[in-house]
């Protein structure tokens, strides 16, 4: 018979689930200020999930220009990793569409960009799996048949909750 040491359970914050709708490209830019205008957002870790063509990088873009990056914000779905500063903030988009080895985590240094201060945006993080942190706020993305984007976010961790807040 097994016994379990209750005292010893670890306690995990509940994940906080939000649902919002997003009619068009103005709605999904509104979405990105609000999320932009959250101060957890400087040190934090968001997964973006939905098929090809969801909006995962059209929010990406949204954010980045709501936090101040200037010219032209292109997808790393080729390079990976794209790197952005904006207002003294470190920001690393991830696309890992394409990423196939775990190797290629360690030799491009993302173990080390993960643990440093930051925001990090990761478009396909199951394919980079167990490789990846515990994310602050999951968003996934799909698109009704009328082009209607409805998305769902969960927080996992206090900074996460922040966002959803």
């Amino acid at each position: 018979m097994r016994t379990v040491d209750l005292t010893a359970v670890e306690h995990h914050l509940p994940i906080v689930e939000s649902h919002v709708r997003w009619q068009d490209e103005d709605a999904t830019r509104a979405f990105a200020q609000q999320l932009a205008a959250q101060a957890a957002i400087r040190n934090a870790f968001i997964e973006l999930h939905g098929d090809l063509g969801a909006g995962k990088t059209t929010l990406v873009r949204h954010l980045l220009q709501a936090l101040g990056v200037q010219g032209r914000i292109k997808s790393p779905t080729y390079a990976v990793v794209e790197p952005h500063e904006a207002n003294g903030l470190a920001i690393w988009h991830f696309d890992f569409y394409r990423f196939t080895d775990p190797r290629e985590w360690e030799d491009a240094g993302f173990r080390d960009l993960f643990a440093s201060p930051g925001l990090k945006l990761a478009e396909w993080p199951q394919q980079a799996g167990r490789l990846l942190p515990r994310a602050d706020l999951v968003i996934r993305i799909a698109v009704d048949e009328d082009g209607v984007r409805r998305a769902s976010l969960a927080a996992q961790t206090a900074v996460g909750r922040e966002l959803v807040a």
